[in-house]
C-alpha cells in the first residue's frame, strides 16, 4: 500500500492503491488516445513521423489531453511508444504506415555494441517534455500514467526487426546465446529503470510496464526474461521513488500471473481479454490492483453485448481494488460514442 498525501487532492485512480476499493472504479483505457478520434488524425497528419509526434511535447501533450476532454477518464497515460527505448539506445527505428514498426535488426552481441546508453538522454528528456508539459495541464483530479515497454517484449522487436507471431528471433538468440541475450535484456534494464525514474521526476503519479509478449515464453523462460528483469526495475524505481505505483501488464501470462506478482513485486496488474474474472478477483483479494479486461472488439460492437459485459466486470470487482480497463489497447475502428457509452456505464454502476 502507499502513502498518496503528496498527491492532493487524492486521484481516483490512485485510489484503490492505498487500498481501498472505490465505487464506481476508475476508468482509462489503454491506447485511449489514437486514430479513433478524429482530433487524433488530424494532430497526426500535421505531425510528420510517428516518432517526430512522439518526440514533440506540444503534440504529444495534445494527443494525451484528447480523451481527456472528450471522456473525463481518472488517468491520462502518457502519448508515446514503447520502442523510444530501442531508438534512444541507438537502433534504427521507423514506423512504417500502414505496416507498423522497422527496426535494424540487433542479432548478436556485435550488434549490441552499436547500442549504449549514454545515447538516451536528448530522446528521454523530449519524451519527459511531454510529461511535465501534462503534469502542469491536466485537471488537478486526473492522473498521469508514465510506461515503458518491459524489456523481453521491447527485445523481441529489436532482435525481428519488426513485430512478430511467435518471437522466434528472440527466443532463438535467447536459447542459443544466453550470455548475449543477457546482454540486451540488462541494456534493456538499465535503460527502462532511467527512463520510468526521469517520467517520475518530470511529473508521472504511476507507472506502467507493458510487456505484450510475455505470454510466448516456457515458464522456465517467463522466470528469466519477463519476471527478473521487471523485478529488478520495480526494486531500483520503488528505491527511488517510493510512493509511486506501478502496474505491470504480462498479457498472455493468466496461468502465472501470481508467479509474476510473487516475483516482481509490482503493485498491481492489468489482465488480458483471456484472463478469467475469477483470477482477477483471487488476486484483488490480497490486495494487488487489478485492471481490465472488457474485449477491445466488444467496444467496437457496442450495444447490449458491451452493457452486459461491462455490468459483469464491474459486479465480480465490485468492493475489491479495482481499475476498469481494457484487455488490450482500443482498436482504431472503434466509434467514439462506444468509449462513452461505455464510460457512462461503468460510472453508472457505482451511482
Amino acid at each position: 500500500m502507499h502513502d498518496l498525501k503528496a498527491n492532493q487532492p487524492l486521484k481516483r485512480f490512485l485510489t484503490p492503491f492505498s487500498g481501498r476499493a472505490v465505487e464506481p472504479p476508475p476508468v482509462w483505457l489503454m491506447r485511449q488516445a489514437g486514430r479513433y478520434l478524429p482530433e487524433y488524425r488530424k494532430v497526426r497528419s500535421e505531425a510528420g513521423t510517428f516518432l517526430d509526434l512522439c518526440y514533440s511535447p506540444k503534440l504529444a501533450a495534445e494527443v494525451t489531453l484528447q480523451p481527456i476532454r472528450r471522456y473525463g477518464f481518472d488517468a491520462a497515460i502518457l502519448f508515446s511508444d514503447i520502442l523510444v527505448v530501442p531508438d534512444a539506445l541507438g537502433q534504427s527505428v521507423r514506423f512504417a504506415e500502414g505496416e507498423g514498426p522497422r527496426l535494424e535488426p540487433i542479432k548478436s552481441v556485435d550488434d549490441l555494441r552499436r547500442l549504449t546508453l549514454s545515447n538516451t538522454h536528448y530522446k528521454f528528456a523530449k519524451v519527459c517534455e511531454t510529461v511535465a508539459l501534462l503534469a502542469r495541464e491536466l485537471p488537478r483530479e486526473t492522473a498521469l500514467i508514465g510506461f515503458c515497454g518491459a524489456p523481453w517484449t521491447v527485445a523481441t522487436y529489436m532482435a525481428e526487426g519488426r513485430g512478430s507471431t511467435d518471437q522466434a528471433a528472440a527466443r532463438s538468440w535467447a536459447y542459443r546465446d544466453r550470455q548475449g541475450f543477457s546482454e540486451l535484456i540488462d541494456l534493456l534494464t538499465e535503460a527502462s529503470i532511467v527512463y520510468l525514474s526521469n517520467q517520475v521526476d518530470a511529473g508521472a503519479n504511476a507507472l506502467q510496464i507493458f510487456d505484450s509478449w510475455a505470454g510466448s515464453l516456457a515458464d522456465d523462460e517467463f522466470e528469466r526474461w519477463v519476471i527478473r528483469p521487471t523485478a529488478r526495475i520495480v526494486t531500483e524505481i520503488r528505491r527511488r521513488h517510493p510512493n509511486v505505483p506501478i502496474i505491470g501488464f504480462p498479457r498472455g501470462a493468466a496461468a502465472s500471473l501470481q508467479k509474476y506478482i510473487d516475483g516482481t513485486n509490482v503493485d498491481g496488474v492489468s489482465c488480458d481479454t483471456a484472463c478469467p474474472l475469477s483470477v482477477m478477483q483471487a488476486i484483488a483479494k490480497t490486495g494487488k490492483v487489478v485492471q481490465g479486461n472488457l474485449d477491445p472488439l466488444l467496444l467496437v460492437s457496442g450495444g447490449d453485448a458491451l452493457d452486459t459485459r461491462t455490468d459483469a466486470i464491474c459486479e465480480a470487482m465490485a468492493g475489491l481494488p479495482f481499475v476498469f480497463n481494457l484487455g488490450h489497447g482500443i482498436v482504431p475502428q472503434t466509434p467514439p460514442e462506444n468509449v462513452a457509452r461505455l464510460v457512462q456505464r461503468v460510472r453508472e454502476k457505482g451511482n
